[in-house]
């Protein structure tokens, strides 16, 4: 039941047999109060009147799960259950997952919806779609759609409530989720369909009805340039963004050269305007988290790693004074270094070379020795995971590995024996393959082996242990060693990433 004082309610109301009583004018109100049956529609008429009306789930919902949801993830609950289309933009780290997961409960419980199809990276569907779900919704029934066609149909018609998939399975069963009476759609991770010209947005744009809940949540919006808004827009707002993309990007951006853009002053309000409806929490607004602090150990080059990355530089050289340095020939060379200076390169005949990478190990082990609790090294290059994996269990280091190669339910297992058990102490992880979603909070301690070129991977990375559940201090450690590594950390610290600055980048380091 719930008191309403406006009696434009009353005249709104799509059911009348909700009102069960109209309170007369007296001389405490300034009009007739309306007492109705609380609901989805009814907040909606009062959304609809300008009115800030709460959602019912504030009100009717008994919080499932396995913990207390904080006020800010009530908060945007409810704000989902009250917008069929919409973003969720809550910093990474603030439990969005289980905001989401809530909401959709409720929806459930009141009919709204049936099923829920969630759409996120392969590297997370287990270790935190499946795992929140059972934290928070245990009384639901869950699968993941994954393997060959046949094995993702039979997910997608059986009974699951929530279906997990991963991007590009989407497109390999599009047809059985046509059919699968999936009336919500939860996409996280949002930014892999910034583009609207790929055959990933396109085969979910076919997939969704006027009738479909959507709502697409990621913590980092356009971080690497407006026209991201664009793809994004055009599923949840459409009316928000002009119809085709290059007028769009007539309106953000300012035309320098026939191959470089940049933002023009207002980009920040129009990208604004195009996400909505939309919610955002940052972590310092909503919880009491303990501080992270970032710090650099200069880490010197072996005379191996030296002579090399000195050969390469000279070529380089060379090849700038003969022709004209494309953007892709300096990511290729840059790369090289970054690899040389990690530990380990690949020749151009696709032979590896390996350097003696003790200097580095030293500080590492001093980190690990260190810490008061487990630690997560990132590191960017596969056959560096294996060279210092191998270094790391020598040293009887309980360690383990998670990278591109290993599969989904391997991921799982460790990611829960790492956050539950003693062992292992160090997780060595390649940043792609565990940069988003997933909860690390036995560790307190990140060393950057060496640096990504994202920015996007580099926040989201860091914040596995800064997130709910972290009582101890957090510290992100870089080691660098060379000029390349020092300058790719400066961009990530100033939230710029390397292939925007590619050129400039590598003038400097011939320089």
């Amino acid at each position: 039941m719930k008191v309403i004082d406006n009696k434009a309610l009353l005249l709104r109301l799509r059911d009348p047999r909700k009102v069960t009583e109209v309170i007369p004018k007296s001389k405490e109100l300034s009009g007739n109060r309306v007492v109705v049956n609380w609901g989805v529609d009814e907040a909606h008429v009062l959304k609809n009147l300008n009115i800030n009306a709460p959602s019912p789930i504030e009100g009717k919902y008994k919080w499932t799960g396995k913990y207390k949801p904080f006020e800010h993830q009530k908060t945007t609950a409810g704000f989902l259950t009250l917008n069929k289309r919409a973003f969720c933009f809550n910093e990474q780290g603030t439990g969005k997952t289980a905001s989401a997961i809530w909401a959709a409960d409720f929806l459930m419980k009141q009919g709204r919806i049936k099923r829920a199809l969630v759409i996120c990276p392969l590297s997370i569907m287990d270790s935190a779609w499946r795992e929140d779900l059972f934290s928070f919704a245990m009384h639901r029934k869950v699968d993941i759609a994954h393997g060959s066609a046949k094995k993702r149909t039979a997910v997608i018609e059986s009974d699951a409530e929530f279906v997990v998939i991963n991007y590009d399975g989407v497109a390999i069963v599009a047809d059985a989720i046509a059919n699968g009476g999936f009336d919500l759609v939860i996409v996280d991770e949002a930014t892999h369909y910034k583009n609207a010209q790929t055959d990933r947005w396109k085969t979910l744009n076919r997939l969704l009805s006027p009738d479909t809940w959507l709502w697409m949540m990621t913590g980092t919006p356009a971080a690497q340039s407006p026209l991201d808004a664009y793809g994004l827009a055009k599923l949840v707002n459409p009316k928000a963004v002009p119809r085709f993309f290059g007028s769009f990007r007539d309106q953000v951006m300012y035309k320098v050269t026939n191959f470089k853009w940049v933002p023009k002053p207002d980009a920040t309000e129009t990208v604004f305007g195009a996400l909505q409806p939309a919610i955002r929490f940052t972590k310092e607004e909503c919880l009491d988290l303990p501080d992270i602090v970032y710090t650099t150990r200069e880490v010197p080059l072996t005379r191996q790693q030296e002579k090399y990355y000195k050969e390469l530089k000279n070529r380089m050289v060379m090849e700038a004074a003969e022709e004209t340095v494309t953007a892709a020939t300096a990511a290729v060379n840059m790369n090289k270094l970054l690899q040389i200076s990690s530990g380990a390169v690949y020749t151009d005949d696709k032979e590896v070379v390996e350097f003696d990478i003790k200097h580095r190990y030293k500080v590492l082990r001093e980190v690990i020795d260190e810490s008061s609790k487990k630690v997560l090294v990132f590191v960017p290059f596969k056959h560096t995971i294996q060279l210092l994996t191998d270094k790391l269990r020598k040293d009887k280091i309980p360690t383990e590995v998670i990278s591109g190669a290993v599969s989904a339910t391997e991921r799982t297992r460790i990611f829960k024996e790492f956050q539950e058990t003693d062992t292992p102490r160090v997780l060595v992880i390649q940043p792609q393959a565990a940069a988003h979603g997933v909860t690390l909070t036995a560790a307190n301690t990140i060393v950057w082996w060496g640096p990504t070129s994202s920015v996007e991977t580099y926040a989201q990375a860091n914040a596995r242990i800064h997130r709910a559940g972290q009582d101890h201090k957090c510290t992100v450690v870089q080691l660098q060693g060379s000029h390349i590594e020092k300058r790719v950390y400066a961009l990530l610290d100033n939230k710029i990433d390397t292939h925007t600055k590619i050129i400039d980048l590598y003038k400097e380091i011939l320089d």
